[in-house]
């Protein structure tokens, strides 16, 4: 038998460590000297001790290694802390590539002006008008109309909080006249249909979002930008892009301070 102090040489632990092995139930000392209260190991505990290193080396948490000399199923185990490093190690390499994207992007006249953040979208309930407008200037008209139709159909419908409404484009591509597009805007409860006007219930989605700040007539450049960082950082776009408006004419005079949140719907690629 050994002393713990050889034990933990030969195991190339330590004592501290051994204690609290000890104190948890994993492994307990072959015997306790009575007389000086020494705990003593034997070299079948030391072929136990590598059994709990190598599982600690693969990443097994203790309790994990714990579930396992209670009898847990190890494949089992072992599969749920394999599945566990994979998605870490996925996470390390989007931080990796996001990284890179900012230290080439870094210099970039407008790097500054955007960040490209993951957000989750829940689901909303959401009216919903599909139309064609004539140009953006358009929205400052068409936008609130829609807003006075539903009030008037739904005197007593209220808003999401916090507020969230949002453009889709439906043409597939970028046009400055006659644009066909959708506009969302989440409430709390279905409501009266009127105008063209209904209702339905959102997925809930993962996008790339980047905040724009300004004129409307300078949005694509935050497309260009967020699109860039979808192809550099792994991601495939999986539907037609968000533009969800925060501040605007409607509370901020000022066109400077308008901001714009552009929201791409992605998955890994």
């Amino acid at each position: 038998m050994f002393y713990i102090g050889s034990f933990s040489k030969m195991g190339k632990t330590t004592v501290k460590t051994l204690h609290y092995y000890d104190r948890i139930g994993l492994l307990r000392p072959e015997e306790v000297d009575r007389a000086t209260g020494y705990r003593l190991y034997t070299t079948r505990q030391l072929v136990e001790l590598h059994r709990i290193q190598a599982l600690r080396q693969a990443g097994l948490s203790i309790d994990e290694v714990v579930r396992v000399f209670d009898g847990a199923d190890i494949r089992t185990v072992l599969e749920q802390r394999q599945a566990e490093v994979a998605r870490e190690l996925r996470e390390r390499e989007g931080q990796l590539a996001r990284i890179a994207f900012i230290l080439d992007n870094e210099e970039k006249e407008f790097f500054m002006d955007y960040q490209v953040t993951i957000k989750d979208i829940p689901s909303y309930i959401v009216y919903t008008k599909e139309l064609t407008v004539p140009d953006y200037t358009a929205y400052f008209e068409v936008i609130p109309a829609i807003g006075r139709a539903v009030k008037a159909a739904n005197p007593d419908l209220t808003c999401a909080e916090p507020e969230y409404c949002f453009i889709t484009y439906l043409d597939g591509e970028y046009k400055e006249k006659d644009i066909n597009i959708q506009y969302n805007e989440a409430v709390t409860e279905f409501g009266n249909e009127v105008d063209g006007i209904y209702f339905r219930e959102t997925n809930p989605v993962t996008v790339a979002s980047v905040m724009h700040k300004g004129s409307y007539a300078d949005v694509p450049q935050a497309y260009a930008f967020v699109m860039d960082w979808v192809e550099s950082n792994g991601y495939r776009v999986t539907e037609s892009p968000r533009e969800s408006y925060i501040d605007g004419i409607w509370n901020q005079a000022d066109e400077a301070d308008w901001l714009t949140e552009i929201q791409v719907p992605i998955e890994q690629a």
